[in-house]
């Protein structure tokens, strides 16, 4: 399958509501035969939170998946943001039992989604050759699917409606439009139009006008 299939299914996955549809192509498309998706800086231990969605086994969301998510918090901002979206493999630790079919290396891909800090974590069966394009290609891929999911991230508490002058804010930001010239057009002060702007970014969980703008698109507001 070429990258631009996949991005064409994903896409279509999306529409079904359901998550996992498209995970399941990208595992698919990176030849992994699990997946976890995790978010991994809401982790507190005794819970499983952390865990969007996955087809790995139950035992193994809660032990090998809480040990990778952990791992998270040893690396340093510096080393996280250059790897950001860079798959690395790392060995299952020795203590954790791992199905007899499935490799012990484990492919680690970090990524962002808005502010959220997330890592998508695959399995692949036991002497599986995979491509290494197309394991870097599944980092912008599924941050692009869960732009859909945004309640399956973040919960139903920070899925906020944009109010009207909002949405007007934002519709001339697409149009390229600076907040000097909003207030204007608009006729309200420039410091209101960015009290609009911030609110937007965080109503969408964005952190620049490109974003809020893409956000907005993809989600059919402008």
């Amino acid at each position: 399958m070429s990258r631009a299939r996949l991005l064409e299914d994903v896409r279509a996955a999306s529409q079904s509501g359901d998550i996992a549809d498209g995970l399941k192509l990208i595992a698919d498309y990176a030849g992994a035969a699990n997946y976890l998706l995790a978010r991994w800086d809401v982790y507190s231990e005794g819970n499983l939170e952390f865990a969007v969605s996955a087809n790995w086994p139950f035992d193994l969301v809660r032990t090998l998946g809480s040990v990778l998510v952990r791992a998270q918090f040893k690396i340093t901002e510096i080393e996280r943001c250059t790897s950001a979206m860079l798959p690395t493999f790392i060995d299952c630790p020795k203590p954790i039992s791992m199905p007899a079919h499935l490799s012990r290396q484990l492919c680690v891909v970090p990524f962002d989604v808005g502010p959220a800090r997330m890592v998508l974590m695959l399995c692949f069966v036991d002497g599986m050759i995979f491509s290494q394009n197309r394991l870097h290609d599944i980092a912008q891929i599924c941050a692009y699917h869960l732009a859909s999911f945004q309640e399956d991230i973040f919960g139903v508490e920070v899925l906020q409606e944009l109010t009207e002058r909002e949405l007007e804010c934002l519709s001339w930001i697409a149009e390229g439009k600076t907040s000097d010239e909003i207030s204007l057009i608009i006729g309200i002060s420039r410091n209101t139009v960015n009290n609009y702007i911030t609110s937007i970014m965080k109503k969408t969980s964005t952190k620049t006008r490109s974003e809020a703008i893409a956000h907005a698109v993809r989600n059919n507001l402008i």
